[in-house]
């Protein structure tokens, strides 16, 4: 019993020292009895301020296993007393907070510095600047790509409207210069009554469609929509290409949409007051650039970085003779196919209404003369064979690929004039880059570009300067 006492005494005199050390956590160890009668368990506990005493605590600790420990634990109950922890107040002073930029600033020594705040603040009015541009350029992108699909459903209707006009006109000519020559066989009476108003009828409407049909030229219209499709699909690489491996800016976002409107007026959509004249006075290319267009800068900086950004005084001399062959040759040659075509067009726009209408004035006197039904019957022919040729073979298209080719050559003349008169050579393209996307354009390679250019010079051209077309 006597060891017991000691030892409950040694670990309550440890667990007193401990509570006035102010340790939060505190463990009880049996280091001293050897009673098998008598055991401790190591415990950890928290000291908190509505804690019970620890004479309690104690006395939980012992297990008793026989009646003398019970006895022992009792007495030991009724001896301790501990008073309560007094409640301690810390007061913990508060660290300013500093950035990196300044605590690396007062290691080394220096005071008066530039705060990173401001640096953040303009970085992030950078980010949010080329975030901005960014988004601008996926709104034209999105445009255009929606402009291809109309431009494309548009030539596919367009391109069905000339089939089936052209269908539809030659079987109402046949149909009405076939009852006109059944007609003139017939006797007087209700049959030739009905067969000569049935084929004024049609040769009418026939004339009133053609009108119509000869106005709009719809295979021309069909090919204006095939050159917007392929152009906005042009614009569209391009806007993708400057996204993924360009910086854009706000003159990038400018000049796209400049492009967007010039393709827009070039091609317009609508029919009634927007339709393009299909029978102006002058045959002209087509314009589907803005006039004012900005040189393209360069975006990419090379690491081999020449001092005349790849342009040599040869290279000018070379591209000024390109323009000249293009200009006496390719412009020059299909500007005098499209005015030949638009003349062709004209005069067969006219016979075919005007045969029609022939046709129903003379199928309107049957019967009255022996040149009616001659008459009648011939001009039907004639004008459904002036309307096969003049939509079948789709004369109206080949005007508008006139136009785009004369378009295409006169754009390529415009920048290399502009690239040209720029003194400044990095504000041009590459000159090697140029001279490959010329060179691509017109369908030839590197070295036949110099043999042309070296044939310009010496006045012995004979040959155009594209191969594609």
């Amino acid at each position: 019993m006597t060891e017991c006492y000691s030892s409950v005494s040694n670990t309550i005199n440890k667990t007193q020292y401990a509570s006035q050390s102010s340790f939060k956590t505190f463990s009880f160890y049996n280091t001293n009895t050897q009673d098998p009668k008598i055991f401790f368990l190591q415990h950890k506990y928290t000291i908190t301020k509505e804690e019970k005493p620890l004479n309690q605590m104690a006395s939980a600790l012992l297990l008793p296993s026989a009646s003398s420990a019970s006895c022992c634990s009792r007495k030991i109950h009724a001896a301790i007393q501990v008073p309560r922890l007094p409640k301690l107040s810390f007061s913990v002073p508060k660290i300013p907070k500093r950035n990196l930029g300044e605590e690396l600033n007062i290691r080394d020594g220096f005071i008066n510095t530039t705060p990173v705040e401001k640096l953040n603040v303009i970085d992030d009015r950078s980010h949010s600047s080329g975030t901005n541009v960014t988004s601008q350029l996926y709104a034209i992108l999105e445009a255009v790509a929606d402009r291809v699909e109309m431009h494309a459903n548009l030539g596919e209707q367009r391109d069905n409207w000339n089939t089936l006009l052209l269908n539809s006109i030659n079987m109402i000519i046949l149909t009405a210069a076939t009852m006109a020559g059944v007609a003139a066989t017939c006797g007087i009476g209700m049959p030739l009554l009905a067969l000569k108003l049935s084929s004024t009828l049609l040769y009418s409407a026939a004339t009133g469609m053609l009108l119509i049909m000869n106005k709009i030229q719809p295979s021309q219209l069909a090919e204006e929509q095939r050159n917007a499709t392929r152009l906005f699909k042009q614009l569209q690489s391009q806007i993708q290409t400057m996204l993924a491996i360009g910086t854009p800016t706000q003159e990038d976002v400018k000049e796209m949409m400049e492009k967007v409107l010039a393709l827009d007026k070039a091609y317009p959509l609508p029919l009634l007051g927007a339709m393009l004249e299909k029978f102006p006075a002058k045959f002209e290319p087509a314009v589907w650039w803005p006039k004012n267009q900005v040189l393209q800068k360069k975006k990419i900086s090379h690491e081999g970085k020449q001092c005349n950004n790849g342009w040599s005084e040869e290279l000018e001399i070379e591209m000024r003779e390109i323009i000249k062959v293009v200009e006496r040759k390719d412009i020059e040659d299909y500007v005098r196919l499209g005015n030949l075509a638009l003349k062709i067009n004209k005069t067969l726009a006219i016979s075919g209404p005007l045969l029609t209408g022939i046709a129903a004035f003379g199928s309107a006197f049957i019967g009255n003369g022996s040149w009616a039904p001659i008459v009648a019957v011939a001009a039907g022919a004639l004008a459904s064979t002036v309307n096969a040729f003049e939509h079948g073979v789709q004369v109206g298209m080949v005007i508008e690929m006139y136009r785009n080719c004369g378009g295409f050559f006169q754009l390529l003349q415009e920048s290399i004039e502009a690239t040209l008169e720029e003194k400044d050579l990095e504000k041009r393209e590459n000159g090697e880059l140029f001279q490959m996307k010329v060179a691509m354009k017109l369908g030839r390679s590197l070295s036949q570009l110099r043999e042309l250019a070296t044939k310009s010079a010496s006045s012995r051209v004979d040959e155009f300067a594209s191969k594609l077309f």
